[in-house]
């Protein structure tokens, strides 16, 4: 009995060896090459070795039906488009040869060695259906094009995509949807992405999931298969890929780099790609040219077949993402040689210690324009307490244009019960130092609030038991440094609503309920002067008008329920998918357009979820700010953003056309994230914006406008 235990237990852990590997490693076949003296492992056969791999495919057309909708989303009549396109026929390439797009991506990786060929063989068709709930995506539709767009999280569609199909040994799953972008993590604001690609953990499939692109609306500009070649590309060049851990710079599995900088980064913030294939947040390509989604067209390289033009991704050969070359002759980018002419950049360097401290501005802060008004700059200080090795900010070299101050930030203390904040001074920053200098603020007339949350962070207060920690946790913070109010930025995954929540007027989400009752204490506590305001992700609030549960539309609750009590709003135009409008048509994020247009659904109202029994009343205008995040937009957009929805001039080149022709001269003003970077910017945005929003005419509610918000 001893030896056959033995016998027994040597033949588990041998096929639990073989299991893991065959996990790890996927259903296709790959093969490992030393470049520039790292190994890493592409799809099929080494272009070295003569003969031909043909890997099986499963093509899975998927249609999506959304909950609510009557409209579907179905793949399978762009299937002939895509069989006949290069990603599973021939076509002539750079090299001569008439091959597959992937295939040629290889022979251009290698280009010495071009005996070897892997090929897509031809797919099996298996087609599925999945509903999409709310709270896991939503639908978009142009008014004027009518034409559909989706917007789903990709880690629920992976999910269900491979409950309906199994794992396919020796095979590739190429999953198609049609017209559909993608969030990751959960979060609506990690968004967009064509697709994704990689193992699938539960199946063990290797899989890539991509877009076909037809009579999209105005804002897709990636057309036809682009999306579906950036994602199978990516897949041959990193085919261990684990689509759950793109946030993550190194994780066990995949080919990594020195980390890499974005040729086309709209700023220093946004520089870093990431080490491995494809950015680290998207997923995108370093051709792409926004680093915040994949929506303005990538360039990309037309092959024309059947009187059918299709759009290649041109994607980063191997050889850039090392860096430096060692002959001039190499090419970086395919299917066009040109789209990448030199090699990768390194990313700035982000670790605490080696940083370089960030520079100190050389202009001075624009002198006091006058607080009077009404209009309000508004801020957050962080004492540069997320920036790398800086050189800490004191809260009273804050410059005269920020009104309202708001310290970031107390968050939830993981060791204390539920609900219990806690705050501490940033780095370098004595609490009698900050208790002074919010005092000084004050004393000049601006407001200094205390911000709860910040991203990262995960708030809940389930139980109503646990409203005491909050508020006496809150309230010992604000007496002992002098704030006098508090700002809400509780971000996704917190303020989820719940299952069966449905009406705004009557939240059944306990952390929601939960949160109104403490702050409600915190009001009755300090008395009518206490500020509350509210700066949700436009996912928390706009969102709630294409879809209603999850995290869209989670602050509408908040600001129901607060309306009375609440000092402001500012939505961050920043931290957002693709939305709709009052107009019907779909805008995103950094554009004047996106800016008024989201303000004015606040500034109107508009119906939940499309849904004419849940109404969301007007906010006055006196309670709404827009929010912009530094380095994401221009101090022009800002500027004319602003001056758009104040005064009603229309920029020229606006299209949103605003339901109120006069504008809304009482909105407060313009908020940003953060006044530590302004200053890093040489104050570009708080010396042009201030001036111009105490510029305005005093800030008073004008009755007739007071009458179109109540309506």
């Amino acid at each position: 009995m001893p030896d056959l235990r033995i016998r027994t237990l040597c033949l588990l852990v041998f096929f639990l060896a073989t299991l893991r590997p065959a996990h790890a490693q996927g259903t296709i076949p790959t093969f490992t090459r030393a470049i520039g003296g790292s190994s890493y492992t592409l799809v099929g056969r080494d272009p070295a070795q003569q003969g031909t791999t043909v890997i099986p495919t499963v093509l899975v057309p998927i249609t999506l039906s959304f909950e609510g909708k009557s409209i579907q989303m179905d793949a399978a009549p762009d299937l002939p488009p895509i069989i006949k396109s290069p990603v599973f026929s021939n076509f002539s390439f750079s090299s001569g040869k008439k091959t597959q797009y992937a295939d040629a991506l290889l022979r251009a990786t290698f280009p010495k060695d071009t005996t070897g060929h892997t090929l897509l063989g031809k797919p099996v068709v298996k087609p599925i259906t999945i509903s999409v709930p709310v709270g896991y995506g939503y639908l978009l539709t142009s008014k004027k094009a009518g034409t559909s767009f989706g917007v789903v999280d990709s880690e629920f569609l992976q999910k269900q995509l491979f409950q309906q199909i199994p794992r396919q040994d020796g095979a590739l799953v190429v999953a198609v949807t049609h017209n559909t972008t993608y969030y990751a993590d959960a979060d609506a604001t990690v968004c967009c992405s064509w697709g994704t690609h990689g193992i699938d953990a539960a199946t063990g499939n290797s899989f890539v999931l991509g877009s076909f692109l037809r009579n999209a609306p105005a804002i897709v500009k990636d057309q036809d298969v682009q999306p579906l070649t950036q994602q199978l590309a990516e897949f041959f060049n990193d085919p261990l890929h684990d689509p759950k851990t793109y946030l993550r710079t190194v994780t066990a599995s995949g080919n990594y780099f020195p980390a890499w900088q974005l040729p086309s980064s709209a700023s220093s913030d946004e520089r870093c790609g990431g080490a491995g294939i494809g950015s680290n947040y998207f997923l995108l390509e370093p051709t792409n040219t926004n680093p915040k989604n994949g929506f303005p067209a990538s360039p990309s390289f037309s092959v024309r077949s059947g009187g059918f033009t299709y759009h290649l991704q041109n994607v980063a050969l191997l050889p850039w993402y090392l860096g430096a070359s060692s002959s001039p002759a190499t090419v970086y980018s395919f299917p066009d040689p040109h789209a990448l002419t030199g090699p990768a950049q390194p990313c700035p360097d982000r670790n605490f210690a080696n940083a370089a401290e960030p520079t100190a501005p050389v202009v001075a802060p624009a002198p006091s324009s006058g607080h009077a008004n009404g209009h309000q700059l508004i801020g957050y200080w962080t004492g540069s307490r997320f920036t790398a090795n800086a050189t800490p900010f004191p809260l009273h070299e804050v410059p005269p244009q920020w009104d309202v101050v708001l310290i970031a930030f107390a968050m939830p203390d993981k060791t204390a019960p539920e609900g219990t904040l806690q705050f501490h001074a940033p780095r370098g920053i004595e609490p009698d130092q900050l208790k002074a200098d919010i005092a000084a603020l004050k004393a000049q007339g601006r407001k200094v609030m205390l911000s709860l949350g910040g991203g990262g962070e995960y708030f809940k207060l389930d139980d109503a038991k646990n409203i005491p920690n909050f508020v006496s946790s809150v309230s010992n913070i604000l007496s002992d440094y002098g704030f006098e109010g508090v700002d809400i930025d509780f971000e996704t995954p917190s303020l989820v609503l719940a299952p069966g929540d449905t009406d705004f007027r009557r939240p059944t989400t306990p952390s929601i309920v939960n949160l109104i009752a403490g702050l409600r204490e915190l009001r009755e506590h300090f008395g009518p002067d206490f500020m509350i305001s509210l700066v949700p992700e436009g996912s928390q609030i706009p969102a709630g008008f294409a879809s209603y549960g999850g995290q869209f539309g989670s602050y509408l609750p908040l600001a129901y329920g607060l309306r009375d009590i609440l000092s402001f709003i500012d939505v961050q135009d920043y931290n957002t998918p693709p939305l709709q409008a009052l107009d019907g048509e779909i805008y995103e994020s950094s554009s004047i357009d996106y800016h008024a247009a989201m303000t004015e659904l606040l500034l109107r109202g508009f119906n939940v979820g499309r849904d004419p029994r849940y109404f969301f009343p007007p906010m006055p205008a006196d309670k709404v700010a827009v929010g912009f995040l530094t380095g994401y937009t221009t101090p022009d957009i800002v500027s004319q953003a602003m001056d758009y929805i104040v005064t009603g001039k229309t920029p020229a080149g606006a299209t949103y056309k605003l339901h109120e022709p006069s504008g809304y001269p009482a909105v407060i003003g313009a908020m940003f994230w953060t006044i530590d970077a302004d200053r890093h910017d040489n104050y570009k945005y708080s010396n042009l914006i201030g001036p111009q929003l105490h510029s305005y005419p005093k800030n008073q509610v004008i009755d007739h406008q007071r009458e179109q918000s109540q309506r």
